[in-house]
């Protein structure tokens, strides 16, 4: 079986090599990185909600209050508000600005010398903490080397960065770790994510399916459902990440020996890309997966006649 997906995965690559789509889940694509100028009117517009807010009720009481210190007081409130969501403001201006440059940089890469180009010059970005062009290189490296993507994504303090970013630099290294078969690894990083922090759709179900998965592998696959069940991987807005929910779906039923609905995720993965098919013939996966996995990728013809004669 191990032999059998190291060719899957070199024909993979030839197959990349020639414009066909990655094989990778989960992770974004060059060139479609999330829209800065959306997440800052997202972040003006949640903002302003505390600091009208405020300024409307400090306002109000201190019209009836006599004391001179205490209106002093009453307005100096919204006036602290204010200033800590314009410094808020400014600072994902700033982030803003820097992503921008990465998704210049990353829309540039069509051939393999783009993305060796691209990965160099986002490693001097990227020598100056910019997490934005940490992410990006760790992307690029991991269609080649996965443990090399692994260990730029490990250079993020996790307990130096905002929680959100920490949890998807969490995210990001469980899922190189679920597919390079480390799931204890994976399990570790996971269970310090928290969902409630992250309001963007696609982000939060993206550390859900990683986050669901690492479960489903780890021996909790009833929590790994409970959790896919708050997304709906055919509502448009996960178009994207559809083939990581449905592995982590398809990790979920297996472990729960539920074979339609293991099945059923995979016929999905396969009507995506037959290639997706490929993570799952590794070691330390679902033997019921395995087995699914290569007869449908024996059907689709994307192993070789010659890897399904059986010597004896």
């Amino acid at each position: 079986m191990a032999k059998e997906a190291r060719k899957l995965q070199r024909a993979q690559a030839r197959a990349n090599d020639s414009g066909a789509p990655s094989d990778k889940p989960g992770l974004p694509k060059p060139g479609q990185m999330p829209d800065p100028g959306a997440q800052i009117k997202q972040l003006v517009t949640r903002l302003a909600i505390p600091v009208v807010g405020g300024w409307v009720l400090c306002g109000s009481i201190a019209m009836f209050v006599y004391s001179t210190v205490a209106k002093w007081i009453l307005l100096g409130i919204p006036v602290v508000i204010t200033l800590l969501a314009a410094g808020l403001i400014v600072f994902a201006l700033r982030q803003a600005k820097k992503a921008r440059g990465v998704a210049s940089i990353l829309g540039k890469v069509e051939t393999e010398a783009d993305r060796q180009a691209a990965i160099a010059e986002l490693e001097v970005a990227s020598k100056k903490n910019d997490t934005a062009a940490i992410f990006a290189k760790a992307q690029l490296e991991l269609q080649s080397d996965a443990k090399q993507a692994l260990a730029t994504l490990e250079r993020i303090d996790l307990s130096k960065v905002m929680a959100p970013i920490a949890d998807e630099a969490r995210g990001q290294r469980a899922l190189i770790h679920l597919m390079l078969g480390d799931v204890s690894e994976a399990r570790t990083l996971v269970s310090n994510i928290d969902l409630k922090r992250h309001q963007e759709a696609r982000t939060r179900a993206m550390l859900a399916s990683v986050s669901a998965e690492a479960w489903a592998r780890g021996g909790e696959s009833k929590k790994a459902l409970e959790t896919l069940g708050l997304f709906d991987p055919e509502d448009e807005v996960y178009e994207q990440l559809r083939p990581q929910l449905f592995r982590a779906y398809a990790y979920a039923y297996a472990h729960t020996n539920d074979l339609s609905g293991m099945k059923r995720m995979l016929k999905k993965l396969v009507a995506i890309d037959a290639r997706l098919l490929g993570g799952f013939m590794t070691k330390r996966t679902h033997p019921l997966l395995q087995k699914e996995a290569k007869k449908l990728l024996e059907q689709s013809g994307q192993i070789p006649r010659k890897m399904m004669v059986q010597r004896r």
